[in-house]
């Protein structure tokens, strides 16, 4: 479809560049004339159909409307302009009139972005994950089925937040145009489900299903299901995806995210739980020369007390316990490190490629510097750079302020 950019959609949305661009739509970068913001505009390809396709899809998009979750991109509006000119060959009438959403604009990579990276760290991952089952929970609840889960639906937001696009698109332009009549499945063939592949009901399990493919395609560096779209639909009818060796938790949970029977699957909410319970994890001890403490020394992780040992000592004289001490500077950079890490591997990802190494080696020369100081005593750290970019500067100042305090 060839659309003149600059028009001006319902008087009020004018577009400018596309960013992005599937099989079912195309979506444009947009001014929101009336308030003066940018939009994104996702433009569907097939034309408005009749009376009562154009009713479906309006009340499809107030559906939309009415999700408010902090891990999806909001549908703002929604309408049909002639201006668009319509699908190839049509000619005039209500009918040919274009179907347009506008929704909130996402300046960030997408999922699949991150991925050409290479494989993801399992710690920069779980988060992620948990985010993205978190909003599926949120619209399942609802009654909603994104049916399209894939790694160019997840965005990242500047401040590292997941936002899941296109809720509900794959339902809109089935309906509009009777694909389940004929036996088409709706979705992106190397994630959808086997429910979908079959032509069964597809319900939340199936959105389940494909995020299990896309967590298991960015942990791998690889699509689980390559090959021509008929060719991927049909692979997992006859074949379950192949696990890696991983933690437990996570080969588990992938292993029934992907179960061939829906009702095997876990619901989002209970795969978000598990997810968010091994996050959560103490670090195990690596070794029994490791002192029984409620935090190791260095990183300042918080470890179980081995069996047989009891948390203080008593002297043979009767003496009391030693007074616990109080959290040294190295604790306190520990702590730091440890929970600022993922920020900032997260937001070094949603920068341009090109900067990654000089801006990795200043927040690695910040942090080195930081601990030095820590475990020098003498008190005085370095201020954070002024230059340093304004994504990273929170982060690192926070670790700055963790060891050493606010300044006076």
């Amino acid at each position: 479809m060839s659309i003149d950019l600059g028009i001006v959609l319902a008087d009020r949305y004018q577009l400018a560049e596309v960013i992005g661009r599937g099989g079912m739509a195309e979506v444009y970068r947009a001014t929101d004339l009336k308030l003066g913001r940018p939009v994104a505009v996702k433009i569907l390809l097939d034309g408005a159909g009749d009376e009562t396709d154009r009713e479906r899809f309006v009340a499809e998009a107030r559906t939309l409307a009415m999700l408010a979750h902090g891990g999806l991109v909001t549908v703002l509006d929604a309408g049909f302009d002639g201006a668009l000119g319509g699908p190839a060959g049509a000619t005039t009438g209500a009918e040919y009139d274009q179907p347009f959403l506008v929704m909130d604009l996402v300046d960030g990579p997408t999922l699949s972005q991150m991925m050409k990276n290479g494989p993801m760290a399992l710690d920069e991952l779980g988060p992620i994950a948990v985010q993205i089952a978190d909003a599926l929970a949120y619209v399942h609840a609802r009654g909603v089925v994104h049916r399209d889960v894939k790694p160019g639906n997840v965005l990242i937001d500047p401040a590292g937040r997941v936002k899941l696009a296109d809720f509900g698109i794959a339902r809109l332009v089935e309906q509009r145009t009777h694909h389940t009549r004929s036996g088409m499945a709706i979705g992106t063939a190397a994630y959808i489900a086997p429910e979908q592949v079959n032509g069964g009901q597809v319900e939340g399990p199936a959105d389940v299903y494909s995020l299990g493919l896309v967590l298991l395609e960015a942990i791998t560096g690889r699509r689980e299901y390559p090959g021509t779209p008929a060719e991927a639909a049909h692979a997992r009818l006859h074949r379950p995806p192949e696990i890696p060796e991983l933690p437990d938790v996570w080969r588990d949970l992938l292993t029934d995210m992907t179960a061939l029977d829906p009702d095997d699957r876990p619901s989002p909410a209970d795969a978000a739980a598990r997810l968010r319970a091994h996050l959560s994890e103490p670090a195990p001890v690596a070794s029994a020369g490791i002192p029984d403490a409620e935090t190791s020394p260095i990183l300042g992780t918080e470890t179980a007390a081995r069996p047989g040992l009891t948390r203080t000592l008593v002297d043979q004289a009767g003496a009391p316990p030693a007074q616990p001490q109080r959290t040294s500077a190295i604790d306190r950079a520990g702590d730091a490190l440890a929970r600022q890490s993922r920020r900032l591997v997260v937001r070094l990802r949603t920068l341009p490629p090109e900067t990654w190494g000089v801006l990795a080696a200043l927040g690695a020369l910040v942090v080195l510097l930081v601990v030095m100081a820590a475990v020098s005593g003498d008190g005085a750290t370095p201020a954070i750079p002024d230059n340093t970019p304004a994504d990273l500067r929170e982060p690192l100042t926070e670790l700055h302020i963790a060891v050493n305090g606010e300044d006076e």
